[in-house]
């Protein structure tokens, strides 16, 4: 179970609910981006399980530039550094094909640690072909929805390509809760992708001014509960097919 946060907060109780591993990122309300080099440092000073850097320079696309290319360079090696385990990443051609170019420079400068493809995969135009590209580049895993707004909407993509690969793991992600993810192991994956958020009320100032444009009282955290809830319904569920 990897539990994606942008928050010391959120990362505390996504450990504490259980996670097998960290995705960490900077705003999650862009989609993730890169997150600082002091918040994997932080996480790291109480986690154990394996924490993996979102790489992405920006939001809106997935189409980068030689020099957003070489920034996000940068980035990886100084969070290499800092003892990410890992690293998501992806990057796009404008015809929506993967930049193989941008990707074995990222896989380079990542190896020996492992590079899961982000959801700029449900972004492609043929998703099987696509799959294969990023095995032949070295991508460990590929996060994907199914090519649909939510894993549940994209299940039967995502058990076309679990039954297709021979080298990739296939994480299911978007959209998974506690009501939905005994639906989704369906597919055959061993691994998931949820945020498990909460609402949390922002504190203003006594003025009410609001910085930024996040416009609501609230911003989403990771929540012990659901976690462990998710976690726990996993677990259940591969002890019974065991059984099996």
């Amino acid at each position: 179970m990897e539990i994606c946060v942008d928050s010391l907060e959120s990362a505390r109780n996504a450990v504490e609910g259980g996670a097998s591993r960290l995705e960490i990122c900077s705003a999650l309300s862009e989609g993730g981006l890169t997150p600082s080099p002091g918040l994997i440092k932080q996480i790291r000073s109480f986690a154990t399980i394996p924490l993996y850097a979102m790489i992405r320079i920006r939001g809106g696309d997935f189409v980068y530039t030689t020099e957003e290319i070489d920034a996000m360079l940068h980035d990886l090696m100084i969070l290499k550094d800092h003892h990410a385990n890992g690293f998501v990443f992806g990057a796009l051609t404008s015809d929506c094909e993967i930049d193989t170019v941008a990707c074995e420079k990222i896989i380079s400068a990542a190896r020996p640690l492992p590079v899961t493809f982000s959801r700029a995969f449900d972004l492609t135009s043929d998703p099987v072909k696509s799959m294969q590209v990023l095995a032949d580049l070295g991508f460990q895993r590929i996060l994907t929805s199914g090519q649909s707004n939510s894993a549940l909407e994209g299940l039967e993509l995502i058990k076309t390509l679990i039954q297709k690969t021979q080298k990739l793991i296939i994480m299911p992600g978007a959209g998974i809760t506690k009501d939905n993810i005994r639906k989704i192991m369906e597919s055959g994956a061993k691994e998931f992708h949820a945020s498990a958020k909460r609402r949390k009320m922002v504190t203003y100032g006594a003025n009410r001014v609001r910085l930024g444009v996040n416009e609501n009282d609230f911003i989403n955290v990771t929540d012990r509960e659901l976690v462990m809830e998710l976690v726990d319904i996993v677990d259940e569920m591969n002890a019974l097919s065991c059984e099996k």
